[in-house]
């Protein structure tokens, strides 16, 4: 009797178990589908703040802008171009952030000696704007003096019509707009005329002091965007890393020029070479065909496991349910943006789910087949298939580790969403699906629908 009542308590804690799981897959059922649920839910029940959030759509499938731009470092000395393009990577994704842009697409790419810088604007309808938003920002840097033979070599080859676009007068030296602490707005205390303070980081003050060391005397080139602002005489070296940029500015123009600087002033200049548009309608498009394809893997892998594992099949097809809710809730609490191959990943995910159930479930046939009763090969089964879906989700893993870690940001948003899957695979197989099982529970296993699909190949 006792061994009866601690079976039974401890089939009610399973099934208990097993109805928090599946009110905890329609919590989040309803938190996935967040929109679609405030149209039907009364005033009461809608979801309201963060939880009403949508899904971050990735260029693709909402539409926007990919822009590709050129770096120039024929016009500045830079001995690491590759910290200067993340950088420069940095300081306009913090552009088009402000833009407004949600999670803009900002990445560098290097072929032969060209550097390129991606960006990808998903939503933006004002592709001008955006563009002459990016190009405002200033491109700062300090240019050096060049000897009078240099000076004299260039100008004559001016002056014969050959090409040379160099500057006669200053070289290219090391202190640029990357190195810049702070800009701010200053007034001349004589003429009250506005002018541009500078103040750089401690790197750059090293710099600064280094130029005006060996210029002392000589003048020292600003330029912004190329164009020569000013060029002051070096007195005497100048240590802190402050400076002021003079002119015949205007007081907006001093504003403007300073507001460009703080947002981040180029490292290196660049040049946009490609520009593409991708409709609104024509990420719609996509966006139906990605959804028509996950939903179509789901009910086809759902029709399978029903027909071939029957009880146990519809019980994995709840766990699928289930653990296609967490994945899209895990998706939208990191604010993952959803592209054409971040479904693709999530979708393999959903066959790889399956594969665990599968192993289990004929794992359990096999005990069965050997004469177990149904708790010991449900054990038995998640015991031995353990293994398996082990070594099998950390291979897999380290591969999407691997294309997340070489991949471009297309690539990394599949491995991203496949990475996802295959961890809450783990937990839906052995805890959802197990608690499932035990919580269904029969005497008999060897009569009932129960055992039919598991049990129809035994020899």
């Amino acid at each position: 009797m006792a061994v009866r009542n601690r079976r039974s308590y401890s089939v009610a804690k399973r099934r208990v178990a097993a109805v928090f799981l599946l009110l905890l897959g329609l919590a989040l059922g309803v938190y996935d589908a967040a929109a679609i649920w405030n149209r039907r839910a009364p005033e009461w029940l809608k979801l309201r703040g963060v939880l009403l959030a949508p899904y971050r759509l990735g260029l693709d499938l909402q539409g926007g802008t990919h822009l590709v731009y050129q770096a120039d470092f024929s016009t500045v000395s830079i001995d690491d171009p590759g910290s200067a393009m993340q950088g420069l990577r940095d300081i306009i994704e913090r552009r088009v952030n402000a833009f407004g842009v949600a999670e803009p697409v900002v990445q560098v790419n290097q072929m032969g000696d060209n550097w390129r810088l991606i960006v990808e604007l998903a939503g933006v309808k004002d592709t001008e704007a955006a563009i002459r938003y990016i190009g405002a920002t200033p491109l700062l840097e300090f240019r050096e003096p060049r000897d009078a033979s240099s000076t004299e070599k260039i100008l004559e080859a001016q002056t014969k019509g050959e090409i040379s676009e160099q500057d006669p007068y200053f070289l290219p030296a090391k202190l640029t707009g990357r190195y810049l602490k702070r800009a701010t707005v200053e007034f001349d205390e004589n003429t009250n005329v506005p002018r541009i303070g500078i103040e750089f980081n401690e790197e750059g003050a090293g710099i600064f002091e280094e130029i005006t060391g060996r210029n002392v005397g000589l003048p020292v080139g600003i330029y912004i965007d190329g164009v020569r602002l000013s060029e002051p005489t070096v007195n005497e070296e100048i240590r802190g890393g402050k400076a002021v940029i003079t002119g015949q500015f205007t007081l907006d123009y001093v504003k403007t020029m300073v507001r460009n600087l703080n947002s981040g002033a180029l490292p290196v200049p660049i040049t946009l070479i490609s520009q593409q548009t991708v409709e609104a309608s024509l990420g719609r498009v996509s966006l139906e065909a990605s959804l028509r394809a996950a939903l179509v893997g789901l009910i086809i892998v759902a029709a399978f496991m029903i027909f071939w594992y029957r009880l146990p099949g519809v019980l994995a097809v709840l766990a699928l349910l289930l653990y296609t809710a967490v994945t899209l809730a895990v998706f939208k609490l990191i604010d993952l943006t959803f592209t054409v191959a971040a479904i693709a990943g999530f979708v393999l995910s959903i066959g790889m789910a399956v594969d665990a159930n599968i192993l289990i479930f004929e794992r359990m046939k096999e005990e069965l087949n050997r004469g177990q009763s149904l708790s010991e090969a449900m054990l038995e089964g998640f015991a031995r298939a353990w293994t398996s879906i082990r070594d099998s989700n950390i291979s897999s893993l380290i591969t999407a580790a691997i294309l997340y870690w070489l991949g471009t940001s297309v690539v990394r948003g599949f491995a991203l969403t496949l990475a996802i899957g295959i961890l809450v695979s783990m937990f839906t197989a052995l805890t959802v699906s197990r608690t499932f099982l035990l919580a269904t529970l029969v005497k008999n296993p060897r009569r009932g629908w129960y055992l039919s699909g598991i049990m129809k190949n035994k020899d």
